[in-house]
């Protein structure tokens, strides 16, 4: 079991699951209770249900399919997260094109787990996401961090980009070293640097800046 830091791990996480498969709620509830650690306050089948659920229960977490009834899962998260500001969202999806992660990513959220993944990174991204923390498939992340960005924010190089995308996305240092095949050394080498140049400090400073300078999202064609 990982243990994240930051997140007092005594309180139970409450989590909405959402996701248009009564099957896969059930399976998804039954992993988390056999974890431990975890309160499922509510289930929903469709976008519109999801949004009421999430402003009944303001859960820790919402752990979001992107195909469901009722409209667009991905153009409702705005919705979602201004129903709930503390909520986390989680996305559990088949989905595994870069441009579906880079748009969730860039709308705020956490986490995007693929379902084929699940009983092995679902937890992790939970729990992650509750304590503030990002959390992508890593091969999925791999393919995201390889595509090309758009001009150099900051005054970065090239390295120093890619090395700040997959910090964005979630990865260690020791992930990005075998991903770039560095040195950790010259990762955190790298990290500093990125650090000195934007003026920033913590982990969370750098995700918000990749969010907001558009690193992230589809490069435009």
């Amino acid at each position: 079991m990982s243990v994240i830091t930051g997140l007092p791990m005594t309180d139970e996480i409450r989590v909405v699951l959402a996701d248009d498969h009564s099957v896969v709620r059930r399976g998804l509830r039954q992993v988390l209770e056999a974890e431990g650690g975890f309160e499922v306050v509510a289930e929903a089948g469709d976008v519109p249900s999801t949004l009421k659920m999430v402003r009944g229960h303001h859960p820790d977490v919402l752990v979001l399919d992107l195909n469901m009834p009722g409209g667009s899962s991905l153009e409702a998260i705005p919705q979602l997260r201004e129903a709930s500001r503390d909520t986390q969202i989680v996305i559990l999806t088949m989905q595994s094109e870069p441009a579906y992660a880079r748009r969730a990513l860039s709308a705020g959220v956490l986490g995007y787990v693929l379902k084929d993944a699940a009983d092995e990174e679902l937890v992790e991204a939970i729990r992650r996401a509750a304590a503030g923390e990002s959390y992508l498939n890593p091969r999925l992340g791999a393919r995201v961090a390889a595509e090309p960005v758009p001009g150099p924010p900051g005054g970065l190089t090239d390295r120093e980009i890619e090395v700040l995308r997959m910090v964005a996305l979630g990865h260690t240092n020791h992930e990005i070293a075998d991903l770039l095949y560095l040195s950790v050394r010259t990762v955190e080498t790298h990290r500093a640097h990125i650090q000195q140049k934007l003026g920033v400090r913590s982990r969370s400073d750098l995700v918000r800046y990749a969010l907001d300078n558009g690193l992230l999202e589809h490069p435009a064609p």
